[in-house]
This record gives structure tokens, sequence and C-alpha cells, in this order.
């Protein structure tokens, strides 16, 4: 497939957030996202920006996106979190998801960094496999952690903090 690969502008945010809500779809949290398109201009654009998105392009499509961050690893420093690796469905197969992650490597590598992190589904087996193929270390023994706004607010109240 014949995609250019380049750094979103804010005029690509309406496609990144419908590509966002595809992948809510497919894995099974339709309603989770809560995003909008000037969130992602907000934050994802500017010299400033809070994270960097590349994305596939053809004839003015976006087929497909990966979006990453930086993290601080107390262990090695700087690295990027690769938070979503994005392709429309009837385009997967075609070498897209693997030239938006060799753009995601290659941006980590030059800035020098020494580690770029992400989480899978672990039902999500093509990820899986994909991944592993490319000499990643799926961390199977480590779970993913977080906290809603609803339990920050509960936690808070039962210290008296909120």
């Amino acid at each position: 497939m014949d995609a250019t690969i380049r750094k979103a502008e804010a005029n690509d945010m309406a496609q990144v957030l419908r590509l966002i809500k595809e992948l809510a779809i497919y894995e099974k949290e339709p309603d989770a996202v809560e995003v909008t398109v000037d969130d992602l201009i907000a934050y994802g654009t500017g010299n400033n920006s809070d994270f960097t998105c590349f994305v596939a392009e053809q004839d003015g499509d976006i087929l497909g996106i990966a979006l990453v961050y930086y993290r601080f690893s107390t262990w090695k420093g700087r690295t990027v979190h690769l938070e979503d690796l994005i392709v429309r469905e009837q385009y997967r197969g075609k070498g897209i998801g693997m030239a938006l992650y060799t753009e995601v490597i290659k941006y980590t590598y030059e800035l020098g960094l020494k580690r770029i992190e992400w989480v899978v589904l672990d039902w999500n087996t093509s990820a899986v496999d994909f991944y592993k193929a490319s000499g990643a270390n799926v961390m199977q023994e480590w779970d993913t952690v977080q906290m809603d706004v609803a339990a920050m607010k509960q936690f808070l109240s039962e210290k008296g903090l909120a």
C-alpha cells in the first residue's frame, strides 16, 4: 500500500478522532472516548504539544495513526510511550501498521532514547504476534493499573481531602 507517513496536523484531527473511536469499538469500549477534536488540536499540535501523532495518509484519507508521548523511567530516563497504533480495518494487513510502527521506532531511536513501551490487550493475538515478531518483549507478568476520576474522588474523600 502506498501511503505517506507524516506528523499529524490540526486539520487531520477529526480523522484521527474517528480512528480512536474505531479502536474503542474494536476493544469493546465504545463509550469510553471522551477526548474531542479540540483536545487533539490543543494538546497535539504546536511547539509545546503533549503528544506526537504520526499518520498514514493516502489521497487525503488518514488510514492509520501512531500516537506517542514522553514518559520518564526511573531506570532508563526519558522514554517514549506508544499510546495507540491504529489502522482502519479495511487497510489492515497491507503494511500500514508496520510503516507507522517503524516510524515510531525511528523517531525514538533518533532522539537517543533507550525504550519504547506500550500496552496490548492479551486477547488481541494478532497485535501480540506482530510485536513479538518485531523483537519487542511482551511482558505478561505486569498488570496495567489505572484510576479513573470517580476512584480518585472516592479515595480522596476517604482521606478527608475532597
